[in-house]
């Protein structure tokens, strides 16, 4: 792929050198990793400065162009320590790990497009934010962001309120009370909810983050490889659960946090599993010619992966998975491929949905889908693409457009009649982080579609 050129220069740079694990993907790259006796994870200290490298340049080029779309003039941000905004972390240099007292951002466009980064805070960040105030009591700082705001005198003022998205309703009520209080009358009816902003914001990945983003997804991916093999499988005494928890201890020992418990499942020809069964999978000790099913998830360089991929466990007399099982995941990359398609610019979470449904049904495929965005949070804000228990229109979330430079998990499923199984269904959950260039979805670090096989 021509951006894992880019991807190399990029985090060499940086100091970054990474180690590309080979991971199951298009036929042509061979069968999944097996093996991996060494990851190139950088230390959280050598983290930072990748990271503030990152921020820096969505703060200088990013936010300037999301204000001005989104009309403000002035951005404010107002912290606790114990309640920190939902996206303060987006916005903060690493390592900062709450906000020390009262924290207050704020971000001012200035006549020629660019936008100044003041804090009002006890204790300075430093770059990339420049001190407006620092040190005096709780008061006093309060005083210093109604001053500040006053000379600045913007004509719109976002703030983190909101209904509907939660990651934009940071603000909370006695904060909210209190800017109010340091604000001449007029000023308060400047106050705005900075709703899309904040958005937009989340969702929206800058080109730096898109040449590291596919090295972050190849670890949650090479990792899940390493689970589903007979190094650590056992047919007959490995239990789900024991596969799960090696997941976790893996990315442990990797320093690598996950945002959920990862989850296994297996299904065998007596696992209940109906055309109109949500989920079809069953835990405990795994045996021989079982179907494995994974989920999990990954933050790395601020960057979060959701994944989930499927195993069959080799009889013994058996050296390739059977037939029907390789035509059910032929049929889950069809489903993907009429999903992803159906991405247009501008076209609703609710309409890409309509449309992929109406097309697998002409197909035959029976199938759910449920993908969401993907960035600095897993399921981060932007256009809902169904639920698994609402397959039809979301309100608001769903209504939300489709942009270009944004991330998904693309997740659901489709259930396949195997005659292996006498014709029972095998449920194929799958789940890839890609990212939609505004013409088309491309795999961060490839899609599953060869099983991984368990000797």
């Amino acid at each position: 792929m021509r951006i894992g050129f880019a991807i190399g220069a990029l985090l060499t740079a940086i100091g970054l050198f990474i180690f590309w694990p080979s991971v199951a993907n298009e036929p042509s790259q061979g069968r999944v990793l097996k093996s991996a006796d060494h990851y190139q994870v950088l230390s959280h200290q050598e983290r930072v400065a990748s990271a503030n490298m990152m921020l820096t340049d969505r703060l200088d080029n990013l936010l300037p162009q999301l204000m001005a779309e989104q009309n403000l003039d002035m951005w404010v941000v107002l912290n606790r320590e114990y309640a920190e905004d939902p996206v303060y972390f987006s916005l903060v240099p690493q390592p900062t790990f709450a906000a020390r007292r009262t924290t207050m951002l704020v971000f001012n466009r200035l006549e020629d497009g660019t936008v100044e980064r003041l804090t009002v805070n006890t204790y300075p960040f430093g770059a990339p934010y420049e001190a407006a105030w620092t040190g005096g009591n709780l008061d006093e700082q309060w005083q210093a962001l109604g001053e500040l705001i006053v000379s600045k005198n913007p004509e719109s003022i976002g703030i983190n309120v909101s209904r509907d998205w939660p990651v934009a309703d940071g603000l909370t009520s006695a904060l909210h009370q209190r800017l109010i209080d340091v604000l001449p009358e007029q000023f308060q009816s400047r106050l705005v909810s900075a709703e899309k902003l904040v958005v937009r914001w989340v969702e929206t990945r800058t080109a730096k983050e898109l040449e590291v983003y596919p090295h972050v997804v190849s670890l949650a991916r090479a990792v899940i490889g390493e689970a589903f093999s007979s190094q650590v499988i056992t047919p007959g005494i490995t239990t789900t659960d024991d596969v799960a928890w090696y997941i976790r201890n893996r990315f442990a020992e990797l320093q690598l946090p996950i945002w959920f418990m990862p989850y296994v499942s297996y299904q065998r020809p007596t696992t209940p599993c109906e055309e109109d069964t949500p989920f079809c999978g069953e835990e405990g000790v795994i045996e021989r010619g079982d179907v494995l099913h994974t989920d999990v998830g990954i933050c790395y360089l601020t960057l979060c992966t959701d994944t989930q991929e499927m195993a069959y466990v080799l009889k013994t007399e058996e050296r390739d998975i059977p037939e029907g099982f390789k035509e059910a995941l032929r049929v889950g990359n069809r489903w993907q491929d009429i999903l992803t398609n159906n991405f247009v610019t501008g076209q609703t979470g609710n309409e890409i949905l309509a449309a992929t449904i109406s097309q697998s049904e002409a197909e035959g495929i029976i199938s759910s889908t449920y993908t969401h965005p993907l960035g600095f949070y897993g399921h981060a804000p932007g256009p809902t693409i169904g639920m698994w228990d609402n397959q039809g229109p979301t309100p608001v979330q769903g209504d939300y457009p489709l942009y270009p430079n944004t991330a998904y998990a693309i997740e659901g499923n489709v259930k396949h009649a195997v005659e292996e199984w006498n014709g029972r269904f095998v449920h194929i959950r799958l789940e890839q982080s890609a990212y939609f260039n505004g013409e088309r979805v491309i795999y961060l670090a490839g899609r599953q579609t060869q099983w991984h096989l368990v000797e």
